[in-house]
């Protein structure tokens, strides 16, 4: 008999929880936050400690390379932190006018033109300063011992390493981490991410010093450098993440909160207040009118998203104006019940201040 992994045989459960709980894609990650609350540690030691540990466990979708964006409530206030990659200096219009010519406006989608300083690393220590209880290194730690020990690749986590593969394998470097046997790892093989290991060390003991000050980010400039790359130290040292306020939105009596620009969670409060505008309790759950009516308001809110959305200090607009409810009951006009269309962006009201 051959087990069927991907499991398609459905099951339902009523969880039921006492005072704590963490939840991610992957069960050694939940364990690692739960880990940091048996030890005395609060919700925002589990989310680090979880996170560090997605970085091996799903190497796939995180990285020590990643990007981070956190809204966060104290039991007082509502704080946001945008820790999203910020370009290396050395890239300007210029740049890439001189390097792409034609293609300077669609800058490569691989290689080291296309990687930004990754924020996700400072996001762990920027929260755990101002909210953590525990030592950061404490939270490093069950992501460390994962990476030592190694982990066994799940289904969809292989799934998407194999897809991956053919694109990325002849990139510098992918094959001598991610491809350890020449291939991707099969279903329940074990995989041991040792170099991962010691940069996640390094980071603990210096609480993330060595990624942006350190010897992570000397090696980093020295491989972009062997790879065309223009990505130096000078920028990691540079890098700051910014705590922000989250943007609000009331939706139906609830009120929604999303990281302002540059990030792209507007979308989902642009959508919303399109759909504001319709009787959507009076469409069938999951039917043809509501799933359509819930595409087409996304669409126009990404038509407006990739418009306008950039730097805070480089938009035509600000997110209030993109958020105004009389702009988007405009907007929701476009909507036809009986087809499918493409949209382009808006023309929201634009005012006399400026957006910080």
């Amino acid at each position: 008999m051959n087990f069927d992994f991907h499991n398609p045989y459905p099951s339902t459960r009523t969880p039921l929880f006492a005072r704590n709980v963490v939840s991610t894609s992957h069960p050694l990650a939940a364990q690692a936050g739960l880990k940091m609350l048996a030890s005395g540690g609060n919700a925002v030691d589990a989310a680090i400690a979880a996170a560090a540990a997605m970085t091996i466990v799903e190497p796939v979708s995180n990285g020590l390379g990643s990007d981070a964006f956190c809204i966060l409530w104290d039991g007082k206030a509502l704080h946001g932190l945008n820790a999203s990659g910020r370009a290396p200096a050395s890239w300007t219009a210029d740049y890439f006018k001189a390097k792409y010519s034609t293609n300077a406006s669609n800058p490569p989608k691989r290689g080291m033109d296309s990687v930004t300083v990754p924020g996700a690393v400072a996001s762990w220590v920027a929260l755990s300063e101002r909210f953590g209880k525990l030592p950061f290194a404490d939270l490093m730690a069950p992501a460390i011992e994962i990476a030592e020990r190694g982990f066994l690749v799940s289904p969809v986590v292989q799934d998407k390493w194999a897809a991956a593969t053919p694109e990325l394998a002849g990139l510098p470097g992918f094959s001598d981490a991610f491809l350890p046997w020449g291939r991707a790892p099969k279903i329940g093989e074990l995989f041991q991410f040792k170099s991962a290991a010691r940069g996640l060390r390094a980071i603990a003991d210096s609480k993330g010093q060595a990624y942006y000050g350190g010897e992570i980010a000397h090696a980093i400039e020295q491989f972009s450098s062997r790879h065309g790359g223009t990505l130096k130290a000078s920028d990691f040292a540079a890098y700051q993440p910014e705590w922000v306020t989250p943007l609000a939105k009331n939706y139906r009596g609830y009120m929604l909160h999303e990281i302002p620009p540059n990030g792209q969670g507007i979308a989902a409060l642009i959508a919303l207040g399109i759909l504001d505008q319709f009787d959507v309790a009076g469409l069938t759950v999951d039917g043809v009118d509501s799933q359509h009516l819930q595409i087409e308001a996304m669409k126009l809110a990404f038509a407006d998203v990739y418009k306008f959305v950039a730097e805070p200090s480089s938009m035509a607009v600000t997110p209030e104006q993109m958020l105004d409810d009389a702009y988007l009951a405009s907007r929701a006009k476009l909507i036809d019940m009986k087809r499918a269309q493409d949209f382009g962006a808006g023309n929201p009201v634009k005012g006399g201040t400026i957006y910080l």
